[in-house]
């Protein structure tokens, strides 16, 4: 159960998580029809925005020195708000350096708030009721998901690109406004270092978040294109998909969050990192659509385990350097998306089996890594010395 005086913050952060879901999935599931429908946007200038959109992750660790200008509730209302604007902003600019602005607008807006949401999650929240607190925010980013698509569907129906956009980005934008009016008393939060906290203590989390980073980009790079490219999946069977993932992941999430309160962080990444050896291996050489997608709904289903490296550093942390190393993690988690995809995409040229391979020996490596968490008798995880 959540305490009384942490029901307001969780409240809060529902609201703006559930923005900036609709925000991002808005964006996504429009962008590549638009960029080539509208703004008329060649293959390499897509790309080349898609990497934009990862810069604001990468420099997420300068979010330390904006907190000592704003408290971490503001910050993460006025990204949504970003968030919304950047959003609401894309169809009046349908060209390529306005498309690339808005990108940069609302992707900075998402990472920030992504930053801020996961340092006061770890903050205001006892350490047993934290996996709960993220399982239940996952849960509710996937019903967000599949009711962004729905609207879509229907408002693509009846209105333009511009309208579209507008609606959807500003209401989100409305939203963040309402939360920096509204925004709660964080009674449980301990008073944060406002600068860059790098300790060699955390170095497993660190490695965790590289890792899970590298994995991520796997996913998104080379999945879906392994089901258009290879499978010949039309974009109906992927939205389907799409819904069915969202569906399996909200009524999952609350399950994963109660496998790492009773069996621990690390039987938990274990079971992570065994399965994306197999999912991956299989990716890369069935033959079979049925199997193929299996291992994409069992690869979402693993992505929500990574909530066990936040629940494990807020183990491990001094309770001051939460928010500043969650700023340093997000930055290493995105480390991956300034290589990955490029490189991914040269080896895919040779044998479009290798990226899945790369990524079953990574997973072996972090099945090896978090090994080296341990449960003392206390029933709090710490690094084995």
């Amino acid at each position: 159960m959540i305490e009384k005086n942490s029901q307001p913050i969780f409240r809060y952060l529902i609201m703006l998580t559930v923005c900036s879901v609709i925000g991002l999935q808005t964006w996504m599931i429009l962008f590549n029809n638009f960029s080539v429908e509208v703004a008329g946007l060649t293959g390499q200038q897509v790309g080349a925005v898609q990497s934009v959109r990862e810069i604001p992750g990468f420099l997420s660790l300068l979010a330390v020195y904006v907190m000592l200008l704003f408290a971490e509730p503001t910050i993460a209302a006025l990204s949504v708000i970003l968030l919304g604007a950047g959003l609401a902003a894309t169809g009046l600019f349908p060209s390529y350096a306005g498309i690339m602005v808005t990108t940069l607008l609302m992707s900075t807006g998402f990472h920030y708030y992504a930053t801020m949401n996961q340092s006061l999650v770890l903050q205001n929240f006892k350490k047993e009721i934290t996996p709960m607190v993220f399982s239940r925010m996952r849960s509710l980013s996937a019903a967000a998901a599949i009711i962004t698509a729905g609207l879509l569907f229907v408002l693509g129906k009846l209105l333009d690109y511009r309208w579209v956009y507008l609606i959807l980005g500003g209401g989100v934008a409305l939203v963040g406004v309402y939360g920096l009016l509204h925004k709660p008393l964080l009674v449980n939060a301990i008073p944060q270092r406002k600068k860059m906290i790098v300790r060699r203590r955390y170095s497993l989390y660190y490695f965790l978040t590289f890792m899970a980073g590298a994995r991520r980009q796997i996913f998104v790079a080379f999945s879906v294109y392994l089901l258009v490219g290879v499978f010949s999946f039309s974009v109906q069977a992927v939205t389907i998909l799409f819904i069915l993932n969202n569906l399996i992941n909200y009524f999952l999430n609350p399950l994963i969050g109660k496998a790492i309160l009773t069996f621990g962080e690390r039987r938990v990444l274990s079971v992570e990192y065994a399965g994306l050896i197999f999912v991956f291996l299989t990716y890369g050489f069935t033959d079979s659509k049925v199997v193929v997608v299996c291992m994409y709904i069992l690869d979402h289903i693993f992505f929500n385990f990574t909530t066990a490296i936040n629940t494990y550093f807020q183990k491990i942390a001094d309770p001051k350097d939460i928010a500043p190393s969650a700023a340093v993690g997000f930055t290493i988690n995105h480390i991956a998306a300034v290589f990955l995809p490029f490189l991914g995409g040269m080896v895919w040229m040779i044998d479009h089996r290798i990226p899945f391979i790369v990524g079953a020996v990574m997973s072996g490596i972090s099945l090896m890594a978090v090994q080296k968490i341990r449960v003392p008798e206390s029933g709090t995880e710490s690094v084995q010395k």
